[in-house]
Formats: structure tokens, C-alpha cells, sequence
């Protein structure tokens, strides 16, 4: 393949931290594997040299006492929950520095973390293309997903998107910008609303979980898994067809559908963490700058719907030059 100061690849890639962990049927996990090692290849054959990932949390490092819409890290720190692994990202931290002025000098303001801690919300993706954090070097970009009102509407995402595809256009590593998150699905994050002041505490002051706490949460998480998946679960549902909407809009580069909708549409159609599908949208923008005149391809589509595992499970994955399926 040749060079290219601006190419790139974009992945959008669902996550769950019920995967290896919830039982699903044979045949539905070997699809799931089979795809998940498509991606691997196909990104392997790309041989990024940057990655920027966008990514949510899940009140594993960011809470409501301090909740940007956006937020790069210079460095961060997996927690290790679920079955990821934790440890040191390889962030390059001069250049997501570098990202941040950027952005600032764009008239993009965006909130900078010098320890930025993440969950499976950004490290599964890492960990299925390179089996765990030693990756080409990355940069983080934080979106938040689960906390009202600071969630950034779909035009902001388009926006973001862009103005990182510019900074992108002068470098010359070649680049994969992974959105991490989505489709629909509503596993139990609680929010402000919650009956209990004690979990609305804990989702507001960050601090450490207990080991006997961590392990309370994965199995209140398992067990809404097992029961959505079994029809007695009181939590919304998924909808292929919203997702397979989302995943035609984010292949065509074009959400305003989505945006004229409104806001509300979203949790309504999709479930209140479906608006971790937004970093499909941060990376997608990405892809090519507005009147870069850019022949995309996608070289991956797949779609499963997998309630076990509370997620519409989406893998889309574009490039913006020749086919990597072709020597």
C-alpha cells in the first residue's frame, strides 16, 4: 500500500463487559469471534501507526463532581474491570497535547486530563486487535455517555470529528480512529435520578472501589444479561433496526436523521448508554476532512444482536484508500 500523509481507517466497534463472561449460544459466539478476528486482521494488514480512540466511561474515572462532555488524556490507566486487562495505555502524550491546541485554536473547547483513567469502554477494543495494551502509540479522547445534561448532541460529535480529521491531515502516520461503544443497549448504569442517595454519592465523587464491590457489580451486570436475554427484564430492550440505521448512517458519514430527531430519541429508541454510539460519529467525522475529495471504502460490516450480552453488537470499518483486502 502506499503512503499517505492523511490516510487513514476508521473502526467503529460495539464493547460489553459481559463478553467471556455471559454464556451466549454456540453459534452466536463463533460468529461474534469470527468477526472480532476479521476486524483483528483487517487492522493488523492497515499497521497503524497512531491510534486515537474514542471512548466512554462507565464511573470508573470520570464522575459527576467534575463531567466534561470531552476529554483528551496525555495519559491514562486501565482499571481493569471485567476481564480487560489494567495497566498503562502507550499514550503519546506531546501529541495529544498537541490535539488539544489544536482543538483550542479551532474554537473547540476541550478539557485535558493528565491521569485520565479508563474501563472496558476503551481497553476491549485494544485488547481484541492487539491482545492487551503493548499497541502502536494511542491518543484517548473521553466522551461522556451516561451523564445528563453534558452529553454532546450528534451535530457537536460531527464537529469534533472534523476538526480532529484536520489535525490528522498533517501528520504523516498512518492512523486508526476506533470509536468504541454502542449500539443500543441499557445495561444498569444508575444516574442522578436513582432512589438511593448512596449510589447517587458513589456516582459522584470518584474514589476506588472494594474488591467485594467490584465483584457485587459484575454480577448485578451478569445476572441483567441473563434476564434480558430471557424476556423478564424490565430494561429496555434492543433494536436492531435503529441499530442497523445508525450503522447505514455512520458508513454514509451522514447522522443529520438522528440529529433532527432530537436528543430524547435516542435513549427512547435505542436505551440510555446508546449514546455511546456518538464516538461512532467522533471517529467516523475523522475519516476525511470536509472537501478532502476522499474515496472510502468499507471493508467490514457486521451486526449481531445479542441481549446476553445487553448490546447490538456493531463492527464497521472504512478506509480511505485502496481496499485493504487487496495486496
Amino acid at each position: 500500500m502506499s503512503r499517505n500523509i492523511s490516510e487513514r481507517a476508521f473502526l467503529g466497534m460495539s464493547h460489553s463487559p459481559l463478553y467471556g463472561l455471559n454464556a451466549v449460544d454456540a453459534a452466536v459466539q463463533q460468529q461474534l469471534d469470527a468477526a472480532v478476528a476479521q476486524a483483528r486482521a483487517l487492522v493488523q494488514r492497515f499497521d497503524p501507526e497512531l491510534v486515537v480512540l474514542v471512548g466512554p466511561d462507565h464511573y470508573n474515572g470520570f464522575f459527576n463532581e467534575l463531567m466534561p462532555p470531552f476529554c483528551i488524556g496525555s495519559e491514562a490507566t486501565s482499571v481493569g474491570d471485567y476481564l480487560t486487562p489494567a495497566g498503562p495505555l502507550n499514550v503519546d502524550a506531546a501529541l495529544a497535547l498537541g490535539l488539544a491546541e489544536h482543538l483550542m485554536e479551532a474554537d473547540f473547547d476541550i478539557a485535558v486530563s493528565r491521569r485520565m483513567k479508563v474501563d472496558h469502554g476503551f481497553v476491549q477494543a485494544l485488547q481484541f486487535l492487539w491482545g492487551g495494551l503493548d499497541t502502536p502509540p494511542v491518543l484517548p479522547i473521553f466522551i461522556n455517555a451516561v451523564a445528563q445534561p453534558g452529553i454532546a448532541r450528534v451535530r457537536r460529535c460531527v464537529q469534533l470529528g472534523q476538526a480532529i480529521g484536520a489535525f490528522l491531515d498533517g501528520l504523516p502516520q498512518r492512523t486508526l480512529v476506533i470509536g468504541s461503544g454502542g449500539l443500543s443497549h441499557e445495561p444498569p448504569v444508575p444516574t442522578m435520578e436513582h432512589h438511593d442517595a448512596a449510589v447517587r454519592e458513589r456516582i459522584t465523587c470518584a474514589r476506588t472501589p472494594t474488591a467485594q464491590e467490584v465483584a457485587a457489580k459484575t454480577e448485578r451486570v451478569m445476572a441483567a444479561g441473563v434476564a434480558l436475554a430471557s424476556g423478564s427484564s424490565a430494561m429496555k430492550p434492543l433494536n436492531p433496526q435503529w441499530d442497523a440505521q445508525w450503522m447505514q448512517a455512520s458508513e454514509q458519514g451522514d447522522w443529520s436523521a438522528f440529529a433532527a430527531q432530537g436528543e430524547a430519541a435516542i435513549a427512547q429508541h435505542a436505551g440510555l448508554s446508546a449514546h455511546e454510539s456518538k464516538s461512532w460519529v467522533v471517529a467516523r467525522a475523522a475519516l476525511a476532512s470536509p472537501g478532502a475529495g476522499e474515496t472510502l471504502h468499507c471493508e467490514m460490516r457486521h451486526y449481531q444482536a445479542i441481549p446476553e450480552f445487553i448490546a447490538g453488537y456493531g463492527i464497521l470499518l472504512m478506509h480511505n484508500r485502496a481496499p485493504l483486502t487487496r495486496s
